[in-house]
């Protein structure tokens, strides 16, 4: 039975290092020269004059691009530890929400949700001087993150991105790159992101995500009027929209939803011929732009001619305006004697309306009402404590409108997640249509100005807002979700010097933290084998230690305190039977996890292997922590 390590693959995010080059092997496998190592100059050969070796080349430079880069390719050695006492319908809920940083998050998140995110939308710090920028720590993030939460004893503290930092613009951007990175290997192959700014980084963060995503893969800059009054204290202009950027995973796969058809737009199909295809709405036949079969005359019901007005033409041949005409398809006016018209039917037009660019407050809300819901929905004591860019969730439920269907069970991923606009909107959606999406928010725990006895950081003002939409909306909104909180690693790093190496033996008996409990190490396991965080668990009394079995049988774990030489074989008898009965779809794969340090013996343990193994399980799934 292997015993897990913090340096074992199974206590780790994915390695996306080795994914990369594994996907190479598959591609070049005459590129490698042996089993690790790549030999560029054959991969050279392989791609012939794709590959750019110049100095200079088009794209985004900045001093600590490359640190960036490698940040998000390092794995992460935290966890995120289960608080069903924070949460809201634990059992049930299929939403999640996370407090801690978001780029070890996103790490963790990895082998349980890559490629399977249908929409992610965020909503960044813009960097105007004043907005907190997460200070990346290069060598051990997680305790970095500890220290500037409060967490640990440390010197970091949360900062603005002063304007004066003569690398005002390079910290935004290696702040965004890891974590863009890792998002964008999150989104299915159909999937979706959309990204809120402002002017200050509009350009760098299109060019940063031309080169995460491939500027193929660009859809759209939308337009957002945040404000419909001018502000008379502006000294230049006063700015009424921010931006909203549109990537694609794959444009060539992404479709939009068509959005709902508006009550107005409907009132303008009629029937006042009594057409037997119902109603219809007519639209002019002529254009500017110049068509050789344009240029005809035509004659109407009532004798007079027609011909299109000096530089316009028709839109259609003769031959193919007698066709139409001759179905019916042209509108002569009720007397038979006005400029034709073609028909359009409401049964044959696209069953929905096209997005826009142009996004009007009347239509998506603005600034204003944003923080109306939000005060609304969350009793504030501090009115400083009202976030000043919150996003009104109408314009979030435009663009889940645009960008996730309300069957398919559609995860939608915010990690910036702010008041929890995105959790909020989701579930008003899904209460208006009975939609089955879910929602991952993660929320960094900063300090508010004003601290009070509910709210100390944003993520407390996160969390009530989302018990709030679920008070709101109700159970048929698919309401509830599960709060993870980042931290440390389960199990105890090696660290013993000459003078403490008789502790650290000691610790090593069982290096599983003292304050972690059993779900602590359950879901560690649901995460790091890349099973969902909401997976099914089941719970069973075998040989009088409590068993559980994740996805159906693909997880068994088992962390009592003692397991005895006589608990061996009864133990092993009935996972062995369980997962019988679950009949997962591979069970040769159903990994089975115990506490190293519950076995009696290393005879015990030994044994208990071995049964196992006669009952066909693989002996290398077969672990211990």
């Amino acid at each position: 039975m292997k015993r897990l390590t913090p340096d074992s693959p199974e206590l780790k995010s994915a390695d996306l290092v080795a994914e990369n080059i594994e996907r190479l092997r598959e591609l070049f496998p005459e590129a490698f020269a042996n089993e690790e190592k790549i030999d560029f100059d054959v991969l050279r050969q392989l791609l012939g004059d794709r590959v750019d070796d110049g100095e200079e080349r088009y794209g985004l430079n900045w001093h600590g691009k490359r640190a960036a880069r490698q940040l998000a390719l390092t794995p992460s050695t935290g966890t995120l530890r289960p608080c069903p006492e924070e949460s809201v319908d634990w059992d049930t809920s299929q939403n999640i929400f996370i407090e801690g940083d978001n780029l070890e998050v996103l790490k963790l998140l990895q082998k349980s949700y890559a490629g399977k995110v249908k929409l992610i939308y965020i909503d960044p710090p813009y960097n105007t001087g004043n907005d907190f920028i997460y200070p990346d720590d290069f060598g051990d993030n997680i305790q970095n993150y500890l220290a500037i939460t409060g967490q640990t004893d440390g010197k970091q503290k949360i900062a603005s991105n002063a304007e004066s930092d003569g690398r005002y613009h390079s910290n935004w951007l290696s702040m965004m790159t890891p974590r863009l990175k890792l998002a964008q290997t999150l989104l299915q192959p159909d999937g979706v992101m959309f990204i809120s700014i402002d002017d200050v980084e509009l350009v760098g963060l299109r060019s940063l995500c031309d080169d995460i995503f491939g500027a193929d893969n660009f859809i759209a800059t939308l337009i957002w009027q945040k404000v419909f009054s001018p502000k008379n204290t502006a000294r230049y202009f006063s700015v009424d929209q921010d931006y909203i950027v549109c990537y694609a995973k794959s444009k060539e796969i992404w479709e939009p939803q068509l959005l709902p058809r508006s009550e107005e737009a409907t009132a303008r199909y009629d029937n006042p011929d009594n057409d037997p295809r119902g109603p219809w709405a007519s639209s002019d036949l002529t254009a500017r732009n110049y068509y050789g079969d344009g240029q005809y005359e035509v004659t109407g019901p009532t004798g007079k001619t027609f011909t299109p007005a000096r530089g316009t033409y028709w839109r259609v041949s003769k031959e193919k305006f007698a066709r139409l005409d001759a179905d019916g398809r042209i509108w002569w006016g009720s007397d038979g004697g006005n400029m034709p018209r073609t028909k359009r039917f409401l049964a044959e037009v696209k069953d929905g309306v096209t997005p826009q660019t142009l996004l009007l407050h009347t239509a998506v809300g603005n600034t204003q009402e944003a923080k109306k819901e939000l005060l609304a929905a969350v009793d504030f004591a501090e009115t400083e404590n009202v976030l000043n860019s919150v996003k009104p969730t109408r314009l979030l439920k435009h663009l889940l409108g645009i960008g996730t269907s309300k069957s398919g069970g559609d995860i939608v991923l915010d990690f910036f997640a702010g008041s929890g606009t995105t959790g909020d909107a989701l579930m008003a959606m899904n209460a208006a249509d009975g939609g089955d999406r879910r929602f991952i928010g993660v929320q960094l725990q900063e300090p508010l100005p004003k601290t009070e006895p509910r709210f100390k950081t944003l993520s407390d003002i996160t969390k009530a807002r989302l018990q709030s939409a679920g008070r709101r909306h109700g159970k048929t909104a698919k309401a509830g979700f599960r709060v993870y909180k980042l931290d440390t690693g389960n199990v105890r790093p090696w660290e013993a010097s000459r003078d403490t190496l008789a502790e650290a033996l000691t610790a090593a008996v069982d290096h599983v933290k003292s304050d972690r409990t059993e779900d602590d190490l359950l879901y560690d396991m649901i995460l790091k084998h890349g099973l969902d965080l909401c997976s099914a668990i089941d719970e069973k009394q075998i040989g009088g230690h409590k068993v559980r079995a994740v996805g159906g049988g693909v997880v068994f774990t088992c962390f009592g305190s003692r397991i005895t030489a006589a608990d061996v074989e009864p133990l092993a008898d009935g996972i062995a039977k369980w997962r019988d009965d679950l009949a997962p779809a591979n069970p040769e794969l159903s990994r089975v996890v115990f506490r190293d340090s519950a076995f009696e013996t290393d005879v015990a343990k030994t044994n208990l292997a071995a049964i196992l193994k006669q009952k066909r399980f693989d002996e290398k799934l077969v672990v211990s922590l």
